[in-house]
């Protein structure tokens, strides 16, 4: 046990600052060497997920005897053999999963530490230094010894006050995607509402006295983070930071790719970006940003105001989006289109029915209509507005409406639609790709989704960095950006949008998004074309100077 580390520690944390760490998954005891060489305050040792056994555990042990850094076992379970044996092998503490109760944090305290206090037994080994040291290891280890709790279920959320008040608990950790799991949002790193009730716990953690943690997803993820009052960060997991890495490097060459979990890339190989676009590709027109309040403005039925960003009045070709806000109770009669809709709730309560099919949106669900079929929709809310974004795959668009009665029938809340005919895009459940660094896509519809269909769109999530290579594509497109504040460089040229500002990228435009605030960006991307395909072309491209079109 190095005591003196652990000191540091306690003093850092003591001063309110931060304490930086990584998460070790990998079997070479190199990688916490270079953690050591770094000056990183902590390293956790995963030995409840992934490959490592004790001998290796032990090796990145000993890659940090007489350093400052910290080093922590993360063990599988809750059990006193595991404890004992993460110690006695030289831990500086325990990582323990999946605590729910102050019951059991009292249980992990008292494995971790000898009598009378607790359940310890005295072993020759490593941490007494086999046999040598038993006066001097157990007259300090119960003061010094670490155990950390990992808070990563909902059941959880109720016991934090009651787990404040353990003694012998000075840090918690928490784990977003096992919480997010265990919330019903199985694969996001934090589900809807999650963020939220981890700052929660993370302020009643900190009124009490003690520390809490988790691990960053990006750069500037720490930097916020450490803002919002974490204290033991971790700067990612090594595997994590490498693939991070790699992933940068490659996009810079318009090679990145995504990774499959049969680890065979996904899609063909990437090709390397194009010189410059083809010649046949040179734009006719200017892109244009359409911030709210900007567009044309229809009152489309009683109380249904539509606000036309992109369309016929800014020269788009086959594409028209906008904002549908729906008045307390409004209803938009049903209707037909010679052409497929798109329609996603932004703000509020609403019912999207189509042909007889009533379906609940929450906050980002997605609707898919095909041409020619019967839909409507209304407000399921009296008092507060209902707010939409469309798209049509029409620069004129056009309705025709239906009088014929539909029998209705509610679709349960995990409803996806009919085959052959709507498709409804879940946001909580929805399969998400990674089509550039820092960055998550939801495709809701295109021809290979929804055979026959004229466009082609989705959701985008740019984490703070994010962004896509220069490129272009062969059709005009819509970008509205729905959250967060994002920078649209095109062939030099920078506009700031946020606020459901819109643009307008017209067929041949060089361009790209990116975040480059401390906070996520979200965007809806709509394709004027049934394939998502992009043209990925030389960053120089989207300069002044390599501009290809002046």
């Amino acid at each position: 046990m190095k005591t003196s580390a652990i000191r540091a520690l306690r003093r850092k944390l003591a001063a309110d600052q931060p304490v930086f760490g990584l998460w070790v998954t990998l079997e070479s005891p190199t990688i916490t060497e270079m953690a050591v060489a770094l000056g990183l305050d902590w390293v956790v040792i995963d030995a409840e997920h992934g490959h490592l056994d004790w001998k290796e555990v032990v090796e990145h042990l000993r890659a940090a005897v007489r350093s400052d850094t910290v080093t922590l076992v993360r063990i599988a379970e809750l059990n006193v053999g595991l404890i004992k044996r993460a110690l006695d092998i030289g831990a500086d503490g325990v990582v323990v999963p999946w605590i729910e109760s102050a019951d059991q944090l009292r249980q992990a305290v008292a494995f971790a530490q000898y009598p009378t206090e607790g359940l310890r037994g005295i072993g020759a080994e490593r941490a007494t230094c086999w046999g040598q040291c038993f006066v001097e290891h157990t007259a300090e280890a119960n003061e010094h010894v670490l155990v950390v709790p990992i808070i990563e279920t909902v059941k959880a959320v109720r016991q934090v006050p009651l787990m404040c008040q353990v003694p012998g608990v000075e840090l918690m950790f928490f784990g977003p995607a096992d919480f997010s799991s265990t919330a019903g949002h199985r694969g996001q790193w934090e589900g809807p509402g999650v963020a939220e009730q981890i700052l929660q716990m993370k302020d009643t953690i900190r009124r009490s006295g003690r520390n809490c943690g988790l691990i960053a997803t990006s750069n500037d993820n720490l930097r916020e983070r450490q803002q919002q009052g974490f204290r033991m960060i971790g700067l990612g997991l090594d595997t994590g930071l490498l693939f991070r890495s790699l992933k940068g490097a490659l996009a810079t060459f318009g090679r990145d790719r995504a990774v499959q979990a049969s680890l065979v890339p996904a899609g063909p190989a990437a090709v390397p970006p194009l010189p410059r676009p083809p010649e046949s590709m040179r734009p006719d027109r200017p892109e244009v940003m359409n911030p709210v309040g900007s567009g044309k403005h229809i009152e489309i039925s009683r109380g249904v105001n539509f606000e036309c960003l992109v369309g016929n009045h800014n020269r788009a070709k086959n594409l028209t989006t906008g904002i549908v806000t729906f008045s307390p109770g409004a209803v938009l009669p049903m209707h037909t289109h010679p052409f497929s809709e798109s329609i996603t709730l932004l703000q509020g309560s609403a019912t999207v029915e189509v042909e007889g099919r009533a379906y609940t949106l929450k906050k980002l669900d997605n609707v898919v209509v095909p041409a020619g079929m019967a839909h409507s929709a209304r407000n399921r809310s009296s008092s507060e507005p209902a707010v939409f974004h469309i798209a049509m795959a029409s620069d004129s668009p056009t309705r025709t409406l239906v009088d014929k009665f539909f029998p209705k029938r509610a679709m349960p809340e995990d409803s996806t639609g009919q085959p052959g005919g709507e498709r409804v895009n879940r946001f909580a459940t929805a399969k998400r790709m990674t089509p550039g660094p820092n960055a998550e896509f939801i495709d809701c519809f295109n021809d290979t989704l929804m055979p026959g269909i004229e466009m082609s769109g989705g959701y985008g999530l740019f984490h703070p960095g994010g962004r896509l290579p220069a490129h272009v594509h062969d059709f005009d497109e819509s970008i509205c950006i729905i959250s967060g504040v994002a920078k649209c460089v095109v062939e030099g040229r920078h506009y700031t949008m946020s606020d459901c500002s819109t643009a307008l990228q017209p067929r041949g435009r060089v361009h790209y998004f990116i975040n480059e605030s401390n906070s996520t960006m979200e965007m809806l991307w709509v394709y004027a074309g049934p394939k998502p395909e992009r043209i990925v072309v030389d960053e120089r491209c989207a300069t002044p100077e390599g501009n290809p079109w002046k």
